[in-house]
Formats: structure tokens, C-alpha cells, sequence
């Protein structure tokens, strides 16, 4: 979990708004600001967009509950970094390995679809997480948006770093940001993402962390 982190923050009142609406058609889901999940050392951050209303919001941890986790939580399987291929709650026994996954927005946005200004104010939660990447670290941006969140936290201009899936950017701090297309249900059922694309990805992560021991 970074630094100073929440999980009853309210400093954006549409999004806080929208939770306690939430909250009160579904009392049994967790519908507060998501922590991030994983190892606190791990060299390998994975940062999303934003908890979805049925996965994230309702289980409590990043990518749990909804399409998106399902390729996500398989593939960190298949490369060492997760002790299970599914991870179906909070409590379901999962455990990562030199990885941790957060997201851009730790709250449930309207229609997934975040302001730019909700962005920015949850920026300061993923300037702690990325502090806390040792050095020769990775960090894998899924889409857009977390690519851009990114670029932000650590004060860098969005025009010098041009986001596209599968490629590498020195971002300082001796950490690389890696991207990739978001694994959501659009992306892999329109296949813009495929499998193989997806692991292809993880593919050279794992090495190259390998390679540094």
C-alpha cells in the first residue's frame, strides 16, 4: 500500500459521491478507495485505470472480480509472479511475488471513465508507489491513461513519451516504464490484445528481471 494511502479519502466528491450511491445498492461490496496489492519491494509495478463497479470495488483488490483480472492474474501466474492463476477475493490465499498492482484511480470512476482532474488528485498515491521501486525496477502501464498517470507522478512530459503497446521508456529514477494495451473485456474480445500479446509482454519483464537477479 503506498504511503499515506486511504482507504477513506473523499477528496474527489464525484467519485465519493458515486461510491456512497454504491454502497447503498450493494451494502456487501467493499466501495472505498482500492489498495494496492502485492509485494511492498517488488521490482515489478503494475498500474491500471481504475477499480471496476463488480471487480475491484466490490472485492477490494486491483483487477479481482471482473473480465479484465482474468488474463492479468493467469499471466502473472505463468511468469513467477503469482502463487495462483485466479484470484477471486481478498481473502482467497493469493500471493505475488517482485509484483505489485495498483491503478491510476483507486476509486469506482461513473462509466470507468475518470476526470482528468480525479487523475491528478489520486496522483500523489502512485508518486509513493513509484518511490518505492528499486532501482532497475519496471513499471508496466496498461493503457493510456495509466501511461499518462505515470508520467505525471514523477514530474515528466507527457509529449516526450509517447505511449504504444510493447514499448520501453527510461523514465529516470533507473526505472523503465513498459506498455501495454489494458487487458479489459473490449480489448481482448475485439482481440486489440490477445493472449500472446499479453504474455509476449511478461515475457521480456521476466527476463529482464532475471537477468538483474
Amino acid at each position: 500500500m503506498s504511503k499515506g494511502f486511504d482507504t477513506d479519502c473523499r477528496q474527489c466528491p464525484r467519485l465519493a459521491g458515486f461510491l456512497d450511491a454504491v454502497r447503498a445498492e450493494y451494502p456487501g461490496y467493499f466501495s472505498r478507495p482500492v489498495p494496492s496489492f502485492g509485494d511492498p519491494a517488488a521490482r515489478l509495478l503494475i498500474v491500471g485505470l481504475a477499480p471496476g463497479k463488480h471487480g475491484a470495488n466490490a472485492t477490494g483488490r486491483p483487477f479481482t472480480g471482473d473480465h479484465a483480472g482474468i488474463l492479468l492474474y493467469e499471466t502473472l501466474f505463468r511468469f513467477g509472479f503469482g502463487t495462483r492463476p485466479v484470484s477471486k477475493s481478498g481473502d482467497d490465499g493469493l500471493e505475488l511475488r517482485d509484483c505489485r498492482v495498483t491503478n491510476a484511480v483507486r476509486c469506482l470512476p461513473p462509466e470507468n471513465r475518470p476526470t482528468t482532474r480525479e487523475v491528478d488528485t489520486c496522483n500523489r498515491y502512485l508518486a509513493d508507489e513509484l518511490h518505492t521501486v528499486p532501482s532497475g525496477g519496471f513499471v508496466l502501464a496498461l493503457g493510456t491513461i495509466a501511461h499518462r498517470a505515470v508520467l505525471r507522478a514523477l514530474g515528466l512530459k507527457l509529449s516526450a513519451f509517447r505511449f504504444g503497446h510493447g514499448a520501453e521508456h527510461d523514465i529516470g529514477h533507473d526505472l523503465t516504464l513498459v506498455d501495454s494495451y489494458h487487458c479489459s473485456r473490449y480489448n481482448t474480445q475485439t482481440r486489440r490484445l490477445t493472449t500472446a500479446m499479453f504474455q509476449d509482454i511478461f515475457c521480456r519483464l521476466r527476463a529482464a528481471l532475471d537477468a538483474t537477479g
